[in-house]
């Protein structure tokens, strides 16, 4: 039977985008909490509404510890790796456990390395056009990027009351997603 690369192309869009959604809400919902942001903000209630029904099942089985979420850790797994699976199987490849595996981890780290410089970047165009706002995205967005640029901030001091830690934080991030994601995808793919 021949494939159709427009069904093919389809399919593979719409796997990327279901999964790739709700692994989106899992993830900010584990970086928030991680950044203890205020949960009554409305959301971080959306977000808790979408994940919990995942959630709620997973946390009676896999408790947190340190802190950390894992239940939320272990979804996220999940469903990368469900993505990488059901993409490889639209793709007409068959998939290898290994590859999944390191795929699913490598696509973990990417989204959350992409998730920081995305707020970043937003954060930083706010404090351009609408710094003293007070919309509840706004105070989200500066707990969430607050781990990655305090670092840059006690070590670079603003120059002419411009705080250049954002550009220093994104490099290193784009460092970090060449350095850690593309090996471990490398290692997915070579498992393929």
């Amino acid at each position: 039977m021949e494939h159709n690369p427009y069904f093919t192309a389809s399919a593979v869009f719409l796997i990327q985008a279901l999964f790739g959604l709700y692994s989106l809400a899992v993830l900010l919902r584990l970086l928030l909490q991680w950044v203890r942001a205020d949960f009554y903000n409305p959301f971080c209630q959306m977000l808790v509404k979408v994940t919990n029904p995942a959630l709620r099942p997973l946390r009676r089985l896999i408790p947190g510890w340190g802190g950390w979420d894992l239940a939320s850790i272990l979804l996220l797994l999940a469903l990368q790796a469900a993505e990488r699976f059901l993409v490889d199987l639209a793709l007409g490849r068959a998939p290898d456990p290994g590859g999944v595996f390191f795929g699913a981890l490598a696509g973990a780290v990417e989204l959350t390395l992409n998730v920081f410089i995305v707020a970043v970047l937003v954060q930083v165009v706010l404090s351009w056009v609408a710094s003293d706002t007070h919309h509840p995205l706004t105070r989200l967005l500066q707990q969430l990027t607050e781990p990655v640029l305090r670092p840059w901030r006690r070590v670079i001091p603003p120059v002419a009351g411009v705080d250049l830690s954002p550009v220093f934080a994104i490099l290193v991030l784009q460092l970090a997603k060449i350095l850690v994601v593309g090996p471990l995808a490398g290692l997915g793919r070579g498992l393929s």
